[in-house]
């Protein structure tokens, strides 16, 4: 159920439970309980990108269209570069295993890394809109700021590769959406992308911890959430990929 279902599941229980209060059939103070699930249902639909509560992502490549049920591709997705020297890492370990990667870019960390994001579009990667500042405060933004944020980072990335290469794909700060930023996505004509594998490779403890996280929840069609910027993604990177391929597994973008 989206946001819009909600609302309208939201008016019609407080009409049938105004009459029930009106009959004496019910205490008024149901309608406060029913208000306080509708919180929580909005929270959950905020922090979950993959319920695509107030828009619709791409979350795996069974979203995509033309992938086959069960087929053995995943997708590799780095957040928050360019990282001077871990992305660069990153990018040898990749192209030694003849893998192309999506990168969500932050446009603030674009100057003085221009030779990366060169490296990446010469190997074959995909460039994709991370926000342009990705500040903890971003989805307390109006929707023209968002709007605002996000083609900013395009140009940035224009400026320097060119407009044949202007990001098409978005991925929230945090993965939080809310109605705002659905308003501005929409305005920039991009698209939403989540994932449906999250490392948590910000908070893992070890290359052990994270590689087993990864070996045990990795299943056909997952889009990959990793972080180029964290040295214990770059540390865990060749096993995962080893483990992968040793499984059937081949990588692709979209």
């Amino acid at each position: 159920m989206n946001f819009r279902q909600t609302n309208y599941l939201l008016i019609a229980l407080s009409f049938v439970g105004l009459i029930f209060i009106y009959l004496n059939l019910i205490p008024w103070w149901s309608l406060i309980i029913l208000l306080l699930l509708y919180l929580v249902r909005l929270v959950f639909g905020a922090i979950y990108i993959g319920q695509n509560f107030f828009i619709k992502s791409i979350n795996s490549l069974q979203d995509v269209t033309g992938f086959i049920k069960d087929e053995k591709k995943l997708v590799l997705s780095f957040d928050d570069g360019i990282h001077p020297e871990l992305t660069p890492k990153t990018l040898d370990i990749l192209k030694k295993h003849q893998i192309k990667a999506v990168f969500f870019l932050i446009g603030k960390h674009l100057p003085g890394n221009e030779h990366i994001l060169h490296r990446m579009l010469d190997e074959g990667h995909t460039i994709a809109n991370h926000s342009d500042t990705h500040t903890f405060w971003f989805d307390m933004k109006s929707s023209a700021d968002m709007l605002n944020d996000i083609q900013q980072m395009n140009d940035r990335v224009m400026a320097i590769v060119g407009a044949q290469n202007k990001p098409t794909l978005f991925r929230p700060p945090y993965g939080v959406t809310n109605p705002n930023l659905a308003r501005a996505i929409r305005n920039s004509g991009m698209s939403s992308m989540g994932w449906s594998l999250r490392s948590m490779d910000t908070v893992a403890k070890s290359s052990i911890e994270l590689l087993s996280v990864l070996k045990q929840k990795t299943k056909a069609g997952d889009i990959v959430l990793l972080h180029d910027r964290c040295p214990i993604t770059v540390d865990t990177l060749t096993d995962y990929i080893v483990f992968c391929k040793q499984q059937g597994y081949t990588f692709t973008t979209l």
